[in-house]
């Protein structure tokens, strides 16, 4: 089940508030959450719920062992135990999420035959994979107490409005609202506020960049020249970003209503004016997660310069490759750990001597290519795409237009999702947030903007959700 769905907005979420809200006790309310968010999850693919709930169990008994060794003062089997856990949970992701990766270039390189396996890939696995594993290492570390109630640590895992896409929620962020949260209704308010947000972002602007982007990236002809090319590109840069920080906004407005405080997960990335910033505010979830559970474990900028490199290539190396399993993501990661250590080395000190647009200019030129590296199909096409990108070639308007009419009334999107990627609302809410003229009108505009999805979702069948497959 998506947010963005009639079921979800008609049938899901009011069953749940009702229910939620209807009883007083903090324990039934965490029972009752607990099995929708369960029920959200089974909804598409309901026997990949045991997988879930067994990986739960798996990491529930690991952590009472680490905690019982650790008062034990037993340091060996607090590691062994962590190791275990660890393979067992990494494991898992491994064989559903990268098997037959790696058996398609065995194949490919031996010349071999092994058979691919039917595996599909469970929803959310790398989300609720990280979080499993954010708990287990912390309680390792002594930074969370254990939970000793596999109700609360299962609500965790599997708590709905961040179970499929994150943001990467980590168990020292809610430890405490587990079992101590206390809704009250200008949470409820501004969640469901941030809720529309989201949603208006991904059905409204999202969905319209898409259409576009898919024109390119699936439907490209010889016709299709440097400046389409360069279209598509900008669409899809727009889509990823709407898609994505619309469903965050909306797993944190949901969170929000239900008393959960999840962190930001973006933060206007396409102001930046280098690819660190960027990194910086893009995806904070993943990318914090890999600097506290990969880089500084491996020693950070805190060792010889080689060590330091290879830190940075290994992160990034694992960035790409959590994405999926394929070598465009692999190739992906490389590319931004090859920037980034451009930037860490020498690049960094230019950029900060240019005017503001000029680096700014460069990061989402930059930028851009990483997108098409994720976007491309294959590699023969990603190298085609790289080098209409560069080397010009002439679209030919004139036999594509006829047949993507339909297609090209996205392009009225266009210039509203560049105006919304910049923080110009940001800055007027937090002028006038105080002036009850501004909230009125914001009110009504919000108001408007569910009744516009509404009728998006009612009307188009065009409705895809780009980290849905991560």
């Amino acid at each position: 089940m998506l947010f963005n769905s009639l079921t979800f907005l008609f049938g899901f979420l009011p069953l749940l508030l009702a229910l939620y809200f209807i009883v007083e006790s903090r324990k039934i309310k965490n029972i009752i959450l607990l099995l929708f968010s369960i029920l959200f999850y089974a909804w598409g693919e309901p026997k990949y719920i045991f997988l879930m709930l067994i990986t739960i169990i798996v990491v529930y008994v690991f952590g009472l062992l680490i905690d019982k060794f650790d008062r034990d003062k037993n340091k060996l089997l607090k590691k062994i135990s962590l190791i275990i856990c660890i393979i067992l949970v990494v494991g898992n992701l491994i064989f559903f999420k990268y098997t037959n990766f790696f058996i398609e270039n065995i194949n490919n390189i031996f010349n071999s035959n092994i058979k691919i396996l039917s595996i599909i890939l469970p929803i959310g696995i790398s989300f609720y994979t990280f979080q499993i594993l954010s708990y287990i290492i912390d309680l390792y570390n002594k930074k969370i107490k254990v939970q000793k109630n596999i109700l609360s640590l299962s609500l965790y895992v599997s708590l709905f409005p961040q179970l499929i896409a994150g943001p990467i929620v980590r168990y020292e962020t809610i430890e405490d609202e587990i079992d101590n949260r206390k809704e009250n209704i200008d949470d409820i308010i501004n969640g469901t506020k941030r809720f529309i947000i989201g949603l208006s972002k991904k059905i409204i602007i999202a969905n319209q960049m898409g259409i576009m982007a898919d024109m390119v990236f699936n439907n490209h002809t010889p016709a299709y020249g440097t400046s389409i090319i360069w279209l598509g590109i900008l669409a899809y840069t727009l889509q990823i970003y709407f898609d994505f920080s619309g469903y965050s906004d909306m797993a944190i407005g949901l969170g929000k209503i239900f008393g959960f405080h999840f962190l930001e997960n973006f933060n206007y990335p396409y102001i930046s004016t280098s690819i660190t910033e960027f990194w910086r505010r893009w995806h904070i979830s993943l990318s914090s997660w890999f600097r506290d559970y990969i880089y500084i474990p491996l020693g950070g900028n805190r060792v010889s310069k080689i060590k330091w490199i290879r830190n940075i290539f290994i992160v990034w190396l694992l960035t790409g490759f959590w994405h999926g399993a394929s070598w465009n993501f692999i190739i992906w990661g490389l590319f931004y750990g090859l920037l980034l250590l451009c930037e860490k080395i020498f690049l960094d000190k230019i950029l900060k001597k240019l005017p503001k647009f000029i680096s700014w200019l460069y990061t989402i030129i930059i930028i851009m290519i990483g997108w098409t590296v994720f976007r491309a199909n294959n590699l023969n096409e990603l190298l085609y795409f790289i080098r209409t990108m560069f080397i010009y070639h002439k679209t030919d308007w004139l036999t594509i237009l006829p047949n993507n009419l339909v297609n090209f009334n996205s392009i009225f999107f266009l210039i509203p999702a560049i105006i919304l990627s910049f923080p110009i609302f940001k800055k007027l809410q937090e002028k006038y947030s105080n002036n009850i003229v501004y909230t009125i009108i914001m009110n009504i505009i919000l108001l408007c903007l569910l009744f516009i999805c509404v009728v998006y979702l009612i009307s188009s069948k065009y409705n895809p959700f780009i980290y849905f497959r991560f």
